[in-house]
């Protein structure tokens, strides 16, 4: 904003201060310094840090990076005048660092709170609420975060899947199996919030200033472990392996019935994940609200990182400045709409399968995302009506796919795999060459995954894999390898709460995170779990 509006603000965010890669970032904040004084201030009395840092690599021959640096008082009794700075050479927005607003409530409490999942909006809503004295209890059907490891690595390696603790459930969610992807389009000043905490329990300090933050799966261990020690440590309880089964309620008392027994609760929040499919059976059974959404199918594709460095950094490829190449493509000139999704440099295709006889592929990678493949998802938008417009049937479309993919791959959990050359000339037999799979080490077999996706999907997806070759040379590569299927990007359904969060006509359950259909990553998802923290914490006293 440098419209020469009178705002007052506490802090600036000065932008667009574009340097060579090979540019110490402390020139950015010299920048800043002798634009402000020509603006009139003395920068003695200000403090200037990088605030934020991305690529630009639209020429080539020429890619920059640009910062933005943020502007405060030292003393910090000063303003700005947005408007008096209106004229300087980059652009000129207010800093907002806000702190969580934590309003308590007063309604009395008969027992602790219940988060059911320890995702990142289970864990980011305990947290809230331990670090507040309400002593909450988490629960997830799967292991802890050292265990579920073991047997994750175990399915990796033997083929041999625990249904309750894999890559979909256990300490961490979904999310610790990923790139650790914090990126999000949730304009919300907890977003802020969430990337300082998770600072605060280990991940790298670049996170606050980066465009595009990861942490990586080796790093996200660690950070889960440690945030699920802090809720204990402050008198919360934490407990694995407890599936919950159904919510009872006796007059006014709300209680848990789980696999380890029923567990009595003042609240309860519901962050069970996209792939806890038998919490939606029960809660429709039960008469909740619960409607279908659109969401996603596809596959993933693997590239060389060093052929999408290429691609995307020219001559800078290799940078150290720079890092590994990135890329998010779309296309929606058809009505439905196909992109990528989730892409990992450097990073492997991962089983995530959750149910008996069912291939689901995800993608992984470590924080120094070092690995020789680069990974997206290739999703196409699917809609209500191409299931029948209901929520199971939402489930019994991912489901058919996750069979028709294990028995593709020879029904040991062996992913089903097609070269871009094969599908787009319908065919399957191509084997890998110079792109070599890394699902499970390279457990796939050949299949027509053209044939196995719905139409509508294998025809979005041919169009698109010839149109982002136009924005990404080689992304429709011959050798370019698919393995499918992907199913669990979003969640199908949304559990319908009210304007105080709690699941509509059912007063103190509040539906929560990714599962919910409230979030679509962690950081959002993280977000909404401390929104529904808060809209606890304003409503009972402790």
């Amino acid at each position: 904003m440098s419209n020469g509006e009178n705002v007052l603000c506490g802090g600036i965010i000065v932008g667009g201060v574009s340097l060579s890669p090979d540019a110490d970032a402390r020139e950015a904040c010299d920048i800043v310094s002798k634009e402000i004084k020509r603006a009139g201030l003395n920068p003695a009395r200000l403090r200037f840090e990088i605030y934020k840092k991305s690529v630009d690599a639209r020429k080539k021959k020429d890619v920059r990076l640009v910062y933005s640096v943020a502007v405060t008082y030292k003393d910090s009794d000063g303003s700005f005048d947005i408007g008096k700075l209106s004229r300087m050479s980059y652009t000129v927005s207010p800093l907002n660092r806000a702190k969580l607003d934590i309003k308590r409530g007063e309604e009395p409490i008969s027992a602790p709170p219940l988060v059911v999942g320890m995702g990142p909006a289970g864990l980011f809503a305990a947290l809230l609420l331990a670090e507040n004295g309400y002593r909450p209890v988490i629960i997830d059907r799967g292991d802890g975060i050292l265990e579920r490891c073991r047997r994750t690595a175990v399915f990796f390696e033997r083929g041999e899947l625990d249904v309750e603790s894999n890559v979909q459930f256990g300490a961490g969610g979904a999310g610790t199996f990923s790139d650790g992807k914090l990126v999000t389009r949730v304009g919300d000043a907890r977003v802020g919030y969430v990337l300082r905490r998770f600072c605060d329990f280990g991940a790298p300090e670049d996170i606050m200033t980066a465009a595009k933050p990861h942490v990586g799966t080796d790093l996200l261990v660690g950070i889960v472990d440690s945030m699920l020690r802090r809720i204990e440590e402050l008198g919360g309880t934490v407990i694995y392996r407890c599936r919950l089964e159904g919510i009872k309620r006796r007059g006014g008392e709300l209680a848990a019935a789980t696999s380890s027994g029923d567990i009595a609760c003042s609240s309860m929040v519901l962050a069970t994940g996209h792939s806890a499919r038998d919490v939606y059976s029960m809660l429709l059974a039960d008469g909740y609200d619960v409607r279908p959404k659109p969401f996603s199918l596809g596959v993933r594709i693997e590239h060389l990182q060093e052929d999408v460095d290429r691609a995307l950094l020219g001559d800078f490829a290799g940078h150290p400045a720079l890092g590994k190449g990135e890329y998010h493509l779309s296309d929606t000139t058809s009505g439905r709409g196909v992109y990528t999704f989730c892409m990992c440099p450097g990073g492997e295709v991962v089983a995530g399968a959750s149910e008996a006889g069912g291939v689901v592929v995800n993608g992984m990678s470590r924080h120094a995302r070092d690995g020789r493949n680069a990974n997206s998802a290739v999703l196409v938008s699917v809609r209500p009506e191409d299931y029948g417009s209901t929520p199971m049937g939402a489930i019994a479309l991912q489901r058919r796919l996750e069979r028709a993919a294990y028995e593709a791959g020879g029904g040991d959990y062996y992913a089903p795999y097609q070269t871009v050359g094969d599908f787009l000339d319908g065919r399957a037999g191509s084997e890998p060459t110079r792109i070599l799979p890394t699902y499970r080490g390279g457990k796939v077999r050949a299949a027509r995954l053209d044939a196995m996706l719905p139409p509508f999907v294998t025809e979005e997806m041919k169009r698109g894999l010839l149109s982002f070759e136009k924005k990404l040379s080689g992304f429709a590569a011959s050798d370019a390898l698919l393995t499918g299927v992907e199913t669990r990007s979003s969640a199908p359904v949304r559990i319908m709460r009210n304007d105080v969060l709690c699941a509509v006509g059912n007063d103190r359950v509040y539906p929560c995170g990714e599962g919910a259909g409230y979030a679509g990553g962690i950081t959002s998802a993280a977000v909404d779990g401390i929104k529904v923290a808060e809209a606890i914490i304003a409503r009972f006293a402790i």
